[in-house]
């Protein structure tokens, strides 16, 4: 994937630079398609009796979208498991839902209380369906881990820094584990969890990380100012950023670069991981508050319904 030079940080003699994995394919994108890269291939080595794709997630959740979407590719069924009850009726008004049904998955709508309980959602599931793959949220284990790995080249090598936005915490791990050793890994955290850091440090093998609050107060929580930032960061770059995971990773880096957090001189190498399905539905949700929208929506092709 490209990597983009970004001109901000320069009078602090700091060089930002973006690996543009959000276009790596359309559907399956970014941090997504790796993540899901061993888990697929995996199974599919085994040849399943009766295939299936089950995993889990939220109403607009990136990783519903990229499963679904690899589904149809391959002419696998999918089941996503989605949390909360009371969205059933979601599929009608969600842009990621509808286009999930439309691409084949199956959804089943869970209570938030019984959600909360992932680890015997997954149980359940993985029981019920034995010849079924049984994919976390996020995407997030071990086989993503080693996936993420293929994030990496020889060009990433030359940065000081290496810098990822971090929901489930696999990407963070994988970057870690997969990094030269006089590199810095940095996640910007976008969710406040407070096992997040030990799930990473057991994924990763390593403590070789530093975890930074992006949240702004809880997911998914989109301010006026971070919509005024991604729609400036597009009229500069050329380049959408979702708000809930690349647009906080680069509003709080912008601020660590301002507040002298990093050494001049640092080469600094921030990854695009993708989530540009879930802009509409939150220009959906920004229109129902009559607030202002992400003005590149209409840029972005590929998530027509």
């Amino acid at each position: 994937m490209p990597i983009e030079s970004l001109s901000f940080g320069e009078e602090h003699r700091i060089t930002v630079h973006m690996k543009r994995e959000d276009l790596i394919d359309t559907h399956i994108s970014g941090n997504k398609y790796w993540k899901l890269y061993h888990n697929i291939n995996e199974y599919l080595k085994s040849d399943p009796k009766s295939p299936l794709i089950i995993t889990f997630g939220g109403a607009y959740s990136n990783h519903i979208a990229a499963v679904a979407a690899l589904g149809k590719l391959l002419s696998l069924p999918t089941l996503g498991i989605i949390r909360g009850e009371e969205l059933s009726d979601a599929r009608i008004t969600s842009p990621t839902l509808l286009r999930a049904a439309s691409q084949g998955m199956d959804l089943v709508f869970t209570s938030r209380d019984r959600y909360r309980f992932k680890e015997e959602l997954e149980a359940y599931y993985t029981s019920e369906f034995p010849h079924a793959l049984v994919v976390p949220e996020g995407g997030t284990n071990s086989s993503a881990v080693k996936g993420i790995a293929n994030m990496l080249d020889v060009r990433t090598t030359q940065y000081d820094v290496l810098c990822v936005p971090v929901g489930t915490g696999g990407t963070l791990a994988g970057i870690t584990r997969y990094k030269q050793s006089y590199q810095k890994a940095i996640g910007m955290s976008v969710v406040k969890d407070l096992t997040l850091k030990q799930r990473i440090y057991t994924l990763a093998n390593s403590s070789d990380f530093n975890l930074v609050d992006a949240s702004q107060g809880r997911y998914g929580k989109v301010s006026d100012a971070l919509i005024a930032y991604c729609n400036s960061f597009y009229d500069a770059f050329k380049i959408p950023l979702d708000p809930v995971y690349t647009g906080k990773m680069m509003f709080h880096l912008q601020e660590m670069i301002g507040a002298g957090y990093f050494a001049p001189g640092t080469k600094v190498l921030v990854f695009h991981t993708g989530g540009l399905q879930g802009i509409s539905g939150i220009n959906q949700t920004l229109r129902i508050k009559k607030k202002n929208l992400l003005n590149f929506e209409d840029k972005i092709e590929g998530f027509g319904l």
